[in-house]
This record gives structure tokens, sequence and C-alpha cells, in this order.
């Protein structure tokens, strides 16, 4: 479904947690329509970024557990972490602009 990094309950500490860079993480699911029409543009948010935000997804039939520990209650939820923390959460499908605005003041500015 998505072109991110997918992340389960025993690598999301490497993968999002520890990243370098901010993390987008989308949960979603493969019956969710909201899900996949988002998917395309976080895809191409990722592309355009590529180096300066990583994109991951948490597919929450299989990891129900993992979107609960996260306080995901309703699909698609777009989270972005920063060094570790929850630095913003949308919740429902949205523009490219709505999503660009959740982290665009978080990247690490070239010297």
């Amino acid at each position: 479904m998505n072109a991110g990094t997918e992340v389960t309950g025993g690598n999301f500490r490497a993968e999002v947690l520890d990243s370098p860079v901010p993390v987008l993480v989308d949960f979603w699911a493969e019956w969710c329509g909201p899900c996949r029409a988002v998917s395309p543009i976080l895809e191409q948010i990722a592309q355009d970024y590529a180096g300066k935000i990583k994109l991951c997804t948490v597919n929450v039939d299989d990891e129900g557990d993992l979107a609960g520990q996260h306080g995901v209650v309703s699909i698609p939820t777009i989270v972005v972490y920063r060094n570790g923390e929850l630095a913003r959460k949308h919740i429902g499908a949205a523009p490219r602009e709505v999503l660009e605005s959740l982290f665009t003041d978080l990247l690490v500015k070239a010297e």
C-alpha cells in the first residue's frame, strides 16, 4: 500500500524513535478509503523531502497493540516524531499543504 518503511512493535524504536531526521508515521489499514487517498500524498512528500524526513507506516490491523500504545483511535492518523518524541498528530485525510505543515518547521536548516 505505502512506499514508507513498514514499522512493527519490534522495529519501532530503531526506525522511528532513534531516527536522526523527523519521521512521519502513517497509521493505516488496507480497507480504509481515506488511508488510500492520503497514501500517494505522503509518498510524494517523502520523495520531495528525501534525506530530511522519513516515512514509516503502521498497518493497524497487523499492529493493533502498537497503534493503541500511540493513542491511535481513528485512521488515517499521521504522527510526526522528532528526536524520539511525538511532535505532532493529525487524524483524518488532508491535502498536502496540511500534511506538510505538520513537519516543515521541524526540519533542520542547512547552515
